[in-house]
């Protein structure tokens, strides 16, 4: 028999980078879409056919999914925009925790898209909701479409140490296990290779690799 299939989550990042209580996606998408685009100034010259390019910098990776509700198949058949996206679309309002006292100033949090390996940290810059089916009785909408994109604020490789603690043997580093953590999650921050986590496991002699404890301590073995 095989296992039932892991299922997408979204969910709000603490200011330490942990995610509060996760949200599962109804169904899980179809296909995910990565994009990044670098910027580029042309330097016109009358002497050469193509212009010479010079990087100016890098752009935001963002990431776009469609994801689908339906609370028609459902006991109680529950307003589909109370039950589960309203909870994605508040995520693009200013976060009360970042507001400063001094200048009153706040910004919407940064969410975490899980969906296995992949993880992709970022905010939600666009969000397009379809309501598609409603009850005949009282016009009640029980299935929606949310269109997604999350843009990247932050680049992974400038934070990835932040997490662990200091102080491992021999140039190891210690990583302390906190709510949400994964093995594939703590080998991208630390090697940039989510597939690396056996070499975590085998280091601190893990069997049951899916069932992380929080306060945990593991050690990083040196890349």
């Amino acid at each position: 028999m095989s296992a039932n299939p892991a299922k997408a989550t979204i969910a709000k990042l603490t200011k330490q980078g942990t995610p509060e209580k996760a949200m599962d996606v109804f169904f899980n998408p179809k296909e995910l879409t990565i994009s990044k685009q670098n910027s580029w100034k042309q330097n016109n010259t009358p002497k050469e056919n193509v212009p010479s390019g010079e990087f100016t910098g890098g752009g935001a990776e963002s990431l776009k999914v469609q994801l689908f509700f339906d609370t028609y198949t459902e006991k109680g058949q529950d307003d589909v925009r109370v039950k589960y996206t309203s909870k994605i679309t508040r995520l693009m309002q200013i976060d009360p925790d970042s507001v400063d006292k001094s200048t009153g100033k706040g910004r919407p949090p940064t969410v975490r898209f899980q969906w296995g390996n992949l993880i992709f940290d970022g905010v939600i810059s666009n969000v397009s909701e379809k309501l598609t089916f409603f009850l005949p009785a009282d016009g009640k909408p029980v299935r929606a479409v949310i269109d997604l994109t999350l843009t990247q604020v932050r680049d992974e490789k400038s934070h990835k140490k932040q997490n662990p603690t200091s102080g491992g043997v021999g140039g190891e580093r210690v990583w302390v296990v906190r709510q949400g953590d994964t093995l594939p999650w703590i080998a991208y921050h630390e090697y940039d290779d989510p597939t690396a986590w056996r070499r975590i496991a085998d280091a601190n002699g893990l069997t049951e690799v899916r069932d992380l404890r929080p306060g945990t301590s593991l050690v990083i073995p040196n890349a």
